[in-house]
């Protein structure tokens, strides 16, 4: 084989592991936000400078990375070890390091008492059992930003074509 043929089919492994990796390392599969979406998520998370942002299900890191931009202390978990290394790739590459931060971890690992304002992009079957998760770990006043899909059982304080703010 030559060389070339060999990086094509690299190419096509690392973009399989990417949209499949939820076969392979549990959670979702891979569904990029629409940056209309990650820009209206933001406006509505009202995410401030110095704030702590999470991200579940981080992705390419692009909802992390305009947390960041915002002056967010900004946070993404992620389970595929491919996205990881994507995202923290597209962290360096927007010169937010420091900034930023991708775990390579299950976000039903994590502990959120920290944080002020989550993000998630998630499958309607894990929303009820999230929001109970998060609602026990967030302090009062902190946010919830939800794109595509919405908590049940709990009514958002803003919503805006898809995106759903909720606080606690």
């Amino acid at each position: 084989m030559t060389t070339t043929v060999l990086i094509i089919v690299l190419i096509i492994n690392v973009l399989v592991l990417i949209t499949f990796g939820a076969m392979v390392w549990g959670g979702a599969p891979y569904v990029p936000s629409r940056t209309s979406s990650v820009e209206k998520m933001i406006l509505l998370g009202d995410i401030q400078p110095g704030e702590k942002t999470a991200d579940l299900g981080s992705g390419d890191g692009r909802v992390v990375i305009a947390m960041a931009e915002c002056g967010a202390e900004a946070h993404g978990f992620e389970n595929n070890p491919v996205l990881v290394l994507v995202a923290r790739r597209n962290i360096r590459k927007a010169g937010l390091t420091g900034k930023a931060f991708i775990h390579w971890k299950n976000f039903w690992n994590a502990d959120f008492a920290n944080f002020d304002v989550i993000s998630v992009y998630a499958m309607p079957y894990i929303m009820g059992r999230l929001y109970r998760k998060i609602k026990k770990e967030m302090r009062p006043g902190s946010r919830i930003v939800s794109n595509a899909f919405e908590f049940k059982h709990e009514t958002p304080v803003k919503k805006d074509k898809g995106i759903y703010l909720y606080q606690l």
